[in-house]
This record gives structure tokens, C-alpha cells and sequence, in this order.
């Protein structure tokens, strides 16, 4: 006897951002499921599988959250498109599940109602319905699925409540075939009021008034939105954010850095000395740690970033940083990947997902590297440590300690300035209006908060290095080839591409005070900032800049360069774009080469004008 093998299906969740969707999916689908990218897009694209109780297979696909079809960002250009079935490769789905958070159905109604014109057969999934329970909500569930023309479901997705009752009621709706004409279109906006005031009837007529209102959610936001409490809340969180992502991270981060580099010095042991062994340590193994080194705080980073999406304060924060970013011409949602970039840009940028505006994430995308990330530190430390005296102003300001923090704060006046550049050279029109539906308060799901950690780092991990071990392993290259003449006495690099690269342009950065030296450093250093000191160390034929190296360079370059070198470099690396792997994440996360490339361009400009005007000041000041 030959078993039936059934058809199998595609079923799309729709909803509203917060509406619990993507518990709803993880309920579904649990472990089955992939994270990839929709076709020229960054877009993220969620699918996973659900096999019903007769045998058949469901393709599950979450779509980004919106609340219209008429798309306003790529997250939304993205669900229309699947919706009505035009992503290009992309079969449409058979069925909608319009995922809805039952506590709150005024707005996902103006959505349902936008899918009934798409006439694919849907079905109306409550979600948290526990919630409207206690609320003492009373939804006519038979009512609302007669007025709808679909089925309604009551779910709990933290629970996994009520999700048989949604697979059958979707597969049901595939076997009956109920699909009807297409007659969804732009809605004009009259069109938008006449939906509005039908959702608002629909809500009149089928859902009455809580009985137990959420006045936790109310007295929280007594607080945390008031406009000085909140702020100074606000900032308290931060501080502990960006706090973590410096400390929690660096143990996991050192020990990340400690195996590679023993995997390095193992491989230094066994392979003979040449051009097999530079490759395998200072190409392949250092380009793998280099990249790895930054999953720790990338996984801190996002954990701080679910919980606070989970909990519902994300939408808080956005809206009490609005006012103040918006001056800029930042969105409210940018200060986390900005105060991110403090640790590194390439978290910060990754960051930038919570933005659903693609010009006001591209903006951000932007500015985040000037930044000051921690890779600057040690190149900060050199140049202070050797040019800029030990001693403290007025008796209590240390003079060194007042340099780093004037390159901090000229870091972030940097940012807030470019980016409001940017938004008028490239954007023109003013931002849109910032609007969002303030989410009751939740408590997250562990589960949940750590299948979203692990997603985040297999997709750093097999595409961000994908990307920028081939840049590391270039300018490895660039490093050792073509290597010193037979009888040579000076350091290698002097006989490589980059050295060569060196002197070619110390005539072009001789008007900011750079000499051959500094410009052989900014080659390698492109691999990431904190290279430029062993760089110098290398060129200035110091040896190993760890320990009591570190200060014998100090010496060497406080005998060498005047402080208006020194002063010059520093605003270099205020502004330059010295970090390939930064440019690799930008690629990765616009699927574009031309905005690395703008970044790059800009940087490179403010870098050299900056160290231009330093350069000449200071030597007309009489420290040149």
C-alpha cells in the first residue's frame, strides 16, 4: 500500500510590529528554521516548517512587521511584495495569518482589512490572549470572524497555546482553495479614513472595553516617559549597556584573542619559518580572530537590544531620544547603534536594524564610525603618552587624560554634524514624522531571547567573516610582497607594497606633517586602528611595542615628530577610515559597494582637512 504523500504549503505570518509575530513563528516552527536574506536586499528572511497533524509539511515564512501594505521602508516593501505574491524567485503564499496582539486590535484591523482585498484566504490569529484575559477584554470571537470573512484563532505564543487550533484552521483554509480576486491598490487617503472608521466600527461592535485596564503599563509610563525622570532613567540604562559591552565582553573577547594567538604561535612552531607561515598566522589566523574578537560584544550588544524590544521600553527610549536626534536629522531609534560604536562600529552598524527608515538607517549607517571606537585607544595612547605632557591644570585636570576626552567629544560633535550633512545633501526632504505604537509591558522569553542570540551569531559569523577575512588577507598581502632584496637592512615593510604605497603618497600628506613612516602605518592599519602602533613600531625598527617596547616608541617619536605631527595624526584618526572590516559590514549591510565607498570618500576628505587645519595651527601656534 502506497502512503499519500500531501501537497505541501506556504503560509505567511503578517502583523504589526509587537504584535508577538515572532513568537508566534518560533512556536511554530521551533528549531526548524533558517535565517537568510531576501533576493537584493538586506532584508532579513525568516522560514521554517510546521508539519500538521495529517502529514502535511508547512512552510512557514515571517514576514517584517507594518501596519499597511502601502510601504513606507524596505521591511514593508518586503511584506507587500510577498503578500501579493511579487518577489522575484519567491513563490506567494497559499495562506495569511494575520498575527494580531489581542489587547490591542485597532490598528491591525486597518491591516486585515487591506488582506481581505488581496483575496488570499486568511486567518485571524489573537495573539496574547492571556493578556486580554486578565484585562477582562471581551472579544465576540464569532462575530469578528463573520464580519471578517476568516477564521479566528486565540493564541499564546510564549505558551505555545492555541497553536494546533492555527495550523488547522491554516491548513483547512489551503484545502478548501478559497482564494478570491485580487483587487488591493494604493488606497487613496480618503480611502485610509474609510478604513480607519470601518476598523473603529469593527471594534465598537465586536470587542468591549476592558474591564481590568493595564494601569501597570500606564503607571510605568507615568515615569519612564517623563520628559526628565525618563531621561535620567534612560541614561541610567545606557550607562549600563555601554558599560557591559566593555567589560562583560572582554573576558570572552580575551580569550577569543588568547587562542587564536596561541592557534598562531603553535602554527609558528610547527611550520618552518616563510611565506607559508606569515600566511597562516598573520593572514588566515589573524584575519579569523579579528573578526570573532568582536562577537562578544555584538552578542551583548543584542541582548541588550531584545530585552529592551521584548519588554517594550525600546519603543520608549526611540520616542524620548526623537526630539533630541531629530536635530541632527537622526531618528530617535539611532542613539543605541551610536552608543554601541563606542565599543566598535561594526556592532553599532549591525545595530542600525532597529531603524525601519532606509534613508534615516543609511544615515546612521554613516556617521557611526566616527564614533570613537576602543580600537582607537591605542593609537590615542601612543601619540598622548608621547607628545602631550604628564601633568594636571589648575592642580586637579591631567592634561592627557583632557586630550582623550576632547578627541571623544570631537568624535561625537563630528557625528552629530555630519549626519545633519547628510540628511540635506542626500536626503533633501525632511524626515517623516516618528510614529509607533507604544507596546504594553512584557516579560521576554528566555527561549526566545536565545534563539535570537545564536541567529545573530551564526549570521555574523558565516557572513560578516565571508566578507572581511578576504579584506584582511589582502592587506596581508599588501604587507609582505614583493619582501627585501637580497643584502637588505631595513624593516621589510619598507620593501613591500604598502612601504612602496608609503612613499608614494608622503609627498601628497607632507602638508599635514605626515612622513614616510606614518604614511607606511595608515596600510596595514586599514586591517583595523590599534595595527597603525605595531606599524610604527615595525618601520621605526623598535621591535615588539608590548611592555617596556610600547615606551621606548614613545621615546623614539617624542625625539622625532613635533607636536604638530603628532596633534595632526590624532585628528587623522578622528575622522579616517581605518578599518576595512567596518567598510566590509557596510557592504554586507546595504548589499552596495557605493556606500562604503561614499564613506570612505567623505572620511578620507574630513580626515585630511582636519589634520590640514591642526597641522597648520598648531605649527603657526609655534609647536610645529
Amino acid at each position: 500500500m502506497t502512503a499519500t504523500v500531501l501537497q505541501p504549503a506556504r503560509i505567511a505570518l503578517v502583523g504589526n510590529p509587537n504584535s508577538g509575530k515572532t513568537a508566534l513563528f518560533n512556536a511554530l516552527t521551533g528549531s526548524r528554521q533558517k535565517v537568510a536574506n531576501y533576493a537584493g536586499v538586506t532584508v532579513e528572511r525568516k522560514e521554517g516548517l510546521v508539519t500538521t497533524a495529517g502529514g502535511r509539511v508547512l512552510h512557514v515564512l515571517d514576514l517584517p512587521g507594518t501596519y499597511s501594505l502601502r510601504a513606507r521602508s524596505p521591511d514593508e516593501a518586503v511584506t507587500r511584495d510577498a503578500v501579493l505574491g511579487r518577489l522575484a524567485g519567491e513563490h506567494e503564499p497559499d495562506v495569511l495569518i494575520a498575527v494580531a496582539d489581542a489587547t490591542n486590535l485597532r490598528l491591525v484591523l486597518r491591516l486585515v482589512l487591506e488582506l481581505k482585498q488581496v483575496g488570499r484566504p486568511f486567518v485571524l490569529a489573537l495573539n496574547m490572549f492571556d493578556i486580554a484575559q486578565r484585562q477582562g477584554l471581551r472579544i465576540d470571537l464569532e462575530g469578528l470572524s463573520r464580519e471578517l470573512g476568516a477564521p479566528v484563532v486565540t493564541t499564546v505564543a510564549t505558551r505555545k497555546r492555541g497553536i494546533e487550533d492555527l495550523v488547522a484552521a491554516a491548513e483547512a483554509l489551503f484545502v478548501a482553495h478559497a482564494e478570491k480576486a485580487n483587487i488591493w491598490r494604493e488606497p487613496t487617503a480618503a480611502e485610509i479614513r474609510a478604513a480607519h472608521g470601518q476598523a473603529q466600527q469593527i471594534m465598537r461592535s465586536y470587542v468591549r472595553p476592558a474591564e481590568r485596564p493595564d494601569t501597570l503599563t500606564g503607571k510605568l509610563d507615568g515615569v519612564l516617559l517623563h520628559p526628565v525622570a525618563g531621561l535620567l532613567i534612560l541614561l541610567a540604562l545606557l550607562f549600563v549597556m555601554f558599560q557591559a559591552v566593555f567589560t562583560w565582553a572582554t573576558p570572552a573577547a580575551d580569550l577569543i584573542n588568547d587562542g587564536f594567538g596561541a592557534l598562531g604561535g603553535l602554527i609558528g612552531q610547527i611550520v618552518p619559518e616563510g611565506l607559508l607561515r606569515s600566511f597562516l598566522t598573520d593572514g588566515l589566523i589573524a584575519g579569523v580572530g579579528g573578526v570573532l574578537v568582536f562577537l562578544p560584544q555584538i552578542l551583548i550588544l543584542f541582548f541588550f537590544i531584545i530585552l529592551l524590544e521584548d519588554t517594550g521600553y525600546m519603543a520608549r527610549a526611540a520616542f524620548l531620544m526623537d526630539k533630541l536626534m531629530g536635530k541632527a536629522g537622526l531618528h530617535g531609534r539611532a542613539f543605541l547603534p551610536l552608543l554601541s560604536s563606542f565599543a566598535c562600529a561594526i556592532p553599532g552598524i549591525m545595530a542600525t536594524r532597529v531603524i525601519d527608515q532606509k534613508r534615516d538607517r543609511l544615515t546612521t549607517i554613516l556617521v557611526a564610525p566616527l564614533m570613537t571606537c576602543s580600537a582607537r585607544i591605542p593609537v590615542y595612547t601612543l601619540i598622548i603618552g608621547a607628545l602631550i605632557p604628564q601633568r594636571n591644570i589648575w592642580g586637579v585636570i591631567n592634561l592627557q587624560g583632557l586630550v582623550m576626552f576632547g578627541l571623544y567629544a570631537a568624535g561625537i560633535l563630528s557625528t552629530l554634524i555630519v549626519s545633519a550633512v547628510i540628511q540635506r545633501l542626500f536626503w533633501r526632504t525632511g524626515s517623516e514624522p516618528f510614529m509607533m505604537e507604544l507596546p504594553a509591558y512584557k516579560v521576554p522569553d528566555a527561549g526566545l531571547v536565545a534563539r535570537q542570540l545564536w541567529q545573530r551569531a551564526m549570521i555574523f559569523m558565516s557572513r560578516a567573516g565571508r566578507i572581511i577575512l578576504p579584506m584582511m588577507v589582502l592587506v596581508w598581502a599588501l604587507a609582505v610582497f614583493p619582501g627585501p632584496p637580497p643584502g637588505a637592512t631595513g624593516p621589510a615593510i619598507d620593501y613591500s607594497f604598502a612601504g612602496m604605497i608609503g612613499h608614494a603618497i608622503q609627498p601628497v600628506l607632507a602638508p599635514i606633517g605626515f612622513n614616510w613612516q606614518m604614511s607606511v602605518a595608515l596600510i596595514p592599519g586599514m586591517a583595523a586602528r590599534e595595527v597603525a602602533v605595531a606599524t610604527l613600531g615595525t618601520v621605526y625598527a623598535v621591535g615588539d611595542v608590548e611592555g617596556a617596547g610600547l615606551s621606548a616608541l614613545q621615546g623614539l617619536l617624542h625625539a622625532q615628530w613635533s607636536l604638530a605631527t603628532g596633534l595632526s595624526f590624532l585628528a587623522w584618526y578622528i575622522f579616517a577610515p581605518q578599518c576595512v572590516a567596518t567598510l566590509g559590514v557596510v557592504k554586507r549591510e546595504t548589499n552596495s559597494w557605493l556606500w562604503p565607498a561614499v564613506m570612505f570618500g567623505y572620511m578620507i576628505t574630513l580626515a585630511y582637512l582636519a589634520s590640514f587645519a591642526t597641522f597648520q595651527a598648531a605649527r603657526a601656534l609655534g609647536w610645529g
